[in-house]
């Protein structure tokens, strides 16, 4: 017979085997509020810059043995410090950006950024309270857990326009071999892996300590053959990550190939729409496009509104642009604001102008997916009080999700600033036939952060998971290529002039995730739903 320590607890069970709802509970104290702060802080030195990102498979460990005998309700405390402390160490710098470029007091950007962080920490409350409440069997702890995880990280991804920023699978994006199965289950595949593996070395602790989970004991043998099979799950991953870059790495080489110049302009945002600095940093770009002309380029990329001016509306500095882009003899996708009037209103749009040879526009994309309360105000009807975080943004119109543009044989895919971190949109491209994904944005708005480190890590999913070659133009950097298989190359550095071209392969097969979509993430989120619902009529079925 088991028989519990001064440290475990004693349940009476139920006819149902349910943990009696009387059974002790420990309060939580100091040790495991400094437990779950560990595990929030251990999770972001996993992301860039620090990019620990074998921290991954450990960050929530701590938490997990901070949960192991608390009620839902101080688990939902325990996740929100571990929630709060992830978030805030990873998004400090929406801080910085909401003082240097929306001037607003410091005391305003802290609320602001405290406000966005305690939405995300909720996410991570909900997963320790959920993990508490419905997950109490050891049996089940490893292969539930990664499934509420992902199912979370899935609706923090959608809900309220999403934020799909910080996925414990993005972590791991240096790490080739393992994010390959991407092209199958996007990100939150990833996500389930590192969150298996977290969940066996906590199992694997607590059985080495005598300890149990929700009042259940946890046999060494249980613990060892899950460890065992998360090795099994792990190193299967790993074979499918290497057998998929050799066959990417032949279908790149068989592919045919555009060679790209993008250019870095390294334009500071408090001049960048100043009157009197249009005509030199439109001089710049057309200057650094010559440069890279020289290696006849079959196309120049510009960053996201690289033209400090409405392109077609201000008919000098247009021309300027034409005249440039002409004497490149080459193509041009140029990132530039639009606006169109319409009767009694202009409409604005975040644009990328795709330019012949000759200097005439062929097409146009407007940016689909616009930053809350940065390039619009959410609910303006409603919240006529609330402005935009950053100055210098106007309110614009969204352009249709999914769409390419037409260049010689190729069918290009633009995306405009953070459209790179939502994987709906380049799978909605890739279904359009876009064999070029292309990345226009001006991240100079995060300073020197670890934002742009991070911004780029996300990209290399958006590659990965469609199998197509990635382009990234920004303003002040990080610009770079992004092969089908995520391997970052010709990476700029933050806040210097560049000029970088490469060949990059144009592969048309769609991979399976660009078929079936996020069926992964939906598959663990209705068995999350299920496992839920039948804790839920168990507990509420009358006892014998």
């Amino acid at each position: 017979m088991h028989k519990t320590g001064p440290n475990d607890v004693s349940s009476t069970p139920s006819p149902h085997g349910i943990q009696s709802s009387a059974a002790a509970r420990r309060p939580i104290d100091r040790s495991k509020m400094f437990l779950a702060l560990v595990a929030g802080l251990l999770l972001t030195a996993a992301f860039p810059r620090a990019g620990i990102f074998v921290l991954a498979g450990l960050g929530y460990v701590p938490l997990l043995l901070a949960l192991r005998d608390v009620g839902p309700w101080d688990g939902l405390r325990l996740g929100l410090i571990t929630g709060l402390a992830h978030a805030i160490s990873l998004l400090y710098w929406i801080a910085h950006t909401i003082t240097t470029y929306g001037h607003a007091p410091m005391i305003t950007a802290l609320g602001i950024l405290l406000l966005l962080c305690t939405y995300v920490a909720l996410y991570t409350a909900i997963f320790a309270a959920l993990a508490v409440y419905a997950v109490r069997s050891p049996l089940v702890m490893p292969i539930a857990l990664p499934a509420l995880l992902t199912a979370l990280e899935f609706l923090r991804g959608h809900l309220l326009t999403g934020f799909p920023w910080g996925f414990l699978g993005h972590s791991v994006y240096t790490f080739r071999p393992l994010i390959q199965i991407a092209d199958v289950t996007g990100v939150h595949g990833i996500s389930f892996v590192l969150m298996l593996v977290n969940c066996t070395i906590g199992m694997l602790i607590l059985a080495r300590g005598g300890k149990n989970w929700q009042g259940q004991p946890i046999n060494r043998r249980l613990a060892s053959r899950w460890g065992l099979a998360t090795l099994a799950i792990l190193t299967a991953t790993m074979i499918y990550g290497f057998v998929r870059m050799g066959q990417v790495a032949r279908q790149t080489q068989a592919a045919p190939k555009v060679h790209v110049a993008v250019i870095q302009g390294n334009i500071p945002q408090a001049v960048k729409w100043d009157p009197a600095f249009q005509i030199a940093t439109t001089q710049k770009y057309i200057r650094f496009s010559q440069q890279a002309a020289a290696e006849h380029p079959d196309l120049v990329v510009w960053p996201e509104t690289a033209t400090p001016f409405h392109m077609h509306h201000n008919k000098v500095l247009t021309s300027m642009v034409r005249r440039g882009v002409k004497s490149a003899g080459t193509s041009f996708l140029i990132g530039s604001p639009f606006f169109i009037r319409r009767n009694d209103r202009v409409d604005y749009f975040n644009s990328a102008f795709l330019l012949h040879p000759d200097g005439d526009n062929s097409a146009r994309y407007d940016k689909a997916h616009l930053v809350p309360f940065g390039e619009y105000v959410p609910l303006r009807r409603w919240l006529p009080f609330v402005g935009k975080l950053v100055a210098q943004v106007g309110d614009f119109v969204a352009g249709p999700p999914g769409q390419v543009l037409g260049w010689q044989k190729h069918r290009l895919a633009p995306l405009i600033c953070y459209e790179a971190i939502f994987p709906e949109l380049t799978r909605a491209a890739a279904r359009n036939g876009a064999d070029l994904l292309i990345n226009l944005t001006n991240d100079a708005w995060y300073g020197r952060t670890s934002a742009p480190y991070q911004h780029l890590s996300l990209c290399v999913f958006r590659a990965v998971e469609s199998r197509r070659s990635f382009i990234r133009a920004a303003n002040t950097g990080i610009s770079g290529f992004i092969d089908p298989s995520g391997r970052i190359t010709s990476p700029t550095g933050l806040f210097v002039d560049a000029v970088i071209s490469r060949e990059v392969a144009a592969l048309t097969t769609p991979s399976v995730y660009t078929r079936i979509g996020d069926a992964f993430a939906w598959i663990c989120l209705l068995a999350v739903g299920l496992m839920i619902g039948a804790v839920v009529v168990m507990r509420r079925r009358p006892r014998q």
